[in-house]
């Protein structure tokens, strides 16, 4: 058979880095893939660095990509979230028929998902949402993936997603989440834990190299014996390998050169502002996004640093028991902010009708994905043992492990308030811990507030009914 006359199994549109990785991969395990990208020279790269024989190939047309596949169709996009989706759709419509597969595989927004699944099927064709986390490597090695949608359209792909995905214990990093846009939500909502992971981490960091004073050296000594430990995960692992890297330029850690801006592409504030959408308590994740909207104000800052004293105070106590408090502080932080986007799921599947098994969320994020950590086999075990838990703080084990630290916590954040350090994420992972475990809050002073103000009713603790108090009257 002729080149051109070869029918793939998978298309994929858009050969970036993750394109050409994922298509690579594929390849590895014995899938033949075609690519497509709106840049001719992606196109022609593609097979030339597969070294793969016929196995994959790019084309220099939509027309003649989809010729080249094998029907029904399945065709993979890793474009830009956003209306670059809707443009390539748009584009490839007219080629497709019915039966073919779409499968959007950028960090799109679940409520696009659910309309682009919508119309698709319109025409006869299905569609799945798939979130991938793990970066440029998982892509090309193995990545933790959330695809949703039609149960049939996974069940044709499932061998192909399977072996593409990481495998831990033998088991894929790969399950079907639900219908409509269920991956693209859990996927959403991996991205808003990860901010959480990844500002507890920088406070960590903050801490001890500003408030300790701790060489880059020593930094390295604590972060690699708390990953060696039961904080083993994929965010700690990357944190020392920063750590470690010299600037070629100044021959000093090349962390230190970077401007302290962190950037964002969305999917955090989605992840907030849809808890609070649901009425789910996030304020984990709520901080990390705000500390990220706060770094960019990098002038403004500095001007306030100079107005306002923006120096911090010495530390003057035992240096090694603050770091031992931090570790398990860290460590308890963790645990709350899981505990946080496990609840938004569980919400979320009620609300939006996904039917979500939490052990297996947990157990595809244990391997391949950004947030992979020791502690989820301890969650996903919590699911196992009561599938109905309503908080993975409620689990004997894991909410007895933050138990044991609240104390630690408090004096980390009384550390840092002594400093004039920001804590936020990790203050506020205390307080959510704090108030879940209250019986009684003060809310009942806010309702009464409501009441004057707006008739807002209450209710009573001592009879059922709605109740309502004129205020002014004497």
């Amino acid at each position: 058979m002729a080149v051109t006359d070869r029918r793939y199994e998978v298309g994929l549109i858009g050969l970036g880095v993750m394109g050409r990785n994922l298509a690579y991969n594929m390849a590895d395990h014995g899938y033949s893939v075609v690519g497509y990208d709106r840049d001719g020279g992606k196109a022609k790269e593609l097979a030339k660095g597969a070294g793969r024989g016929e196995s994959v190939r790019g084309s220099a047309s939509l027309k003649e990509f989809v010729r080249l596949l094998r029907q029904p169709r399945t065709v993979i996009l890793l474009v830009p979230a956003g209306d670059a989706v809707d443009r390539v759709i748009k584009q490839l419509l007219p080629y497709l028929e019915p039966g073919d597969l779409i499968i959007d595989s950028g960090n799109s927004r679940y409520g696009d998902t659910d309309r682009r699944g919508r119309s698709v099927a319109a025409k006869g064709l299905l569609f799945i949402g798939m979130g991938i986390s793990g970066g440029e490597r998982g892509a090309r090695y193995g990545a933790s993936l959330m695809p949703g949608g039609p149960w049939e359209a996974y069940e044709r792909v499932r061998p192909i997603l399977e072996a593409i995905a990481a495998r831990v214990d033998g088991e894929p990093s790969v399950a079907y989440l639900g219908p409509g846009s269920a991956g693209h939500y859990v996927k959403m909502v991996h991205n808003g834990i990860e901010y959480g992971l990844m500002q507890l981490i920088a406070e960590t960091y903050d801490l001890m190299k500003r408030g300790l004073g701790l060489s880059p050296a020593e930094l390295q000594s604590v972060y690699h014996r708390w990953h060696e430990g039961e904080l083993n995960s994929y965010l700690l692992e990357i944190t020392l390998r920063i750590l470690a890297r010299r600037d070629e330029k100044s021959g000093g850690p090349l962390v230190d050169m970077i401007l302290d801006k962190a950037g964002q592409k969305g999917t955090g504030e989605w992840t907030a502002a849809d808890a609070l959408e649901l009425e789910v308590p996030t304020p984990t994740i709520d901080a990390a996004v705000v500390m990220r909207n706060l770094s960019a104000r990098k002038s403004e800052r500095e001007a306030a640093a100079r107005v306002l004293d923006g120096h911090p105070a010495a530390f003057s106590g035992d240096r090694q028991g603050i770091i031992d408090h931090l570790g398990n502080a860290l460590y308890a932080g963790f645990i709350i902010t899981y505990a946080q986007g496990m609840a938004l799921l569980r919400e979320a599947a009620r609300a939006h009708g996904y039917g979500l098994n939490l052990g297996e969320v947990a157990r595809v994020w244990q391997g391949g994905c950004i947030i992979r950590a020791k502690m989820l086999k301890d969650i996903r075990a919590a699911y196992q043992a009561e599938p109905q838990l309503a908080d993975i703080l409620l689990d004997p084990h894991l909410g007895g492990e933050v138990l044991r630290r609240r104390e630690d916590l408090r004096q980390v954040v009384c550390a840092a308030g002594d400093m004039g350090l920001p804590v936020p994420a990790l203050a506020v992972s205390l307080a959510y811990f704090d108030a879940y475990r209250s019986n009684w809050l003060p809310a009942n002073l806010i309702q009464a507030q409501r009441d004057f103000f707006g008739a807002h009713t209450y209710e009573r603790v001592d009879q059922p009914g709605i109740f309502h108090t004129e205020w002014d009257k004497t």
